[in-house]
C-alpha cells in the first residue's frame, strides 16, 4: 500500500503569516474553538448513540429525522440546528447543559444590577 505525502508547507507558512494579523488571529482561534466545541457534543452524543445500541437510522426515526440528516451529524462537520442536538440528546436519555468557563466572573448584566441593588 502506497501512501501519498501531501505537502502542506505552503499552507502553514500562509497560515502562520495570518496569524500575524490580530483581528485574523482572534477570528481564526474564537472559530476553531465553535468547531471544537460543537465537535465535542455531536461526538458525545454518537457514543451515547452507539453505547445505546441505536443505529443512526433508528436514531433519526426517534426525533422525527430523515436518516440521512444524523448520518450527515455524526460525519461531516456542520452546524446542527439546537433543536437537533436536544432532541438527540433527550432520546438519549442524556441532558445539554451550559457550563460557564469562568463561573466567579461578574457578568456585566449582573453586576450593573447589584450596584443599582
Amino acid at each position: 500500500m502506497s501512501t501519498t505525502h501531501i505537502d502542506t508547507s505552503r499552507h502553514s507558512r500562509l497560515l502562520d503569516e495570518q496569524m500575524q494579523d490580530p483581528g485574523f488571529r482572534t477570528e481564526f482561534l474564537r472559530a476553531r474553538d465553535l468547531i471544537a466545541q460543537v465537535d465535542a457534543v455531536m461526538n458525545t452524543l454518537d457514543q451515547l448513540r452507539a453505547e445505546s445500541g441505536r443505529t443512526k437510522a433508528e436514531l433519526a426515526r426517534q426525533i422525527g429525522k430523515q436518516p440521512a440528516v444524523i448520518r450527515r451529524l455524526f460525519t461531516a462537520q456542520v452546524n446542527p440546528e439546537l433543536r437537533t442536538v436536544v432532541a438527540l440528546a433527550s432520546a438519549l436519555d442524556a441532558d445539554i447543559r451550559i457550563i460557564p468557563r469562568h463561573p466567579h466572573r461578574a457578568r456585566p448584566r449582573a453586576a450593573a444590577a447589584a450596584a443599582k441593588g
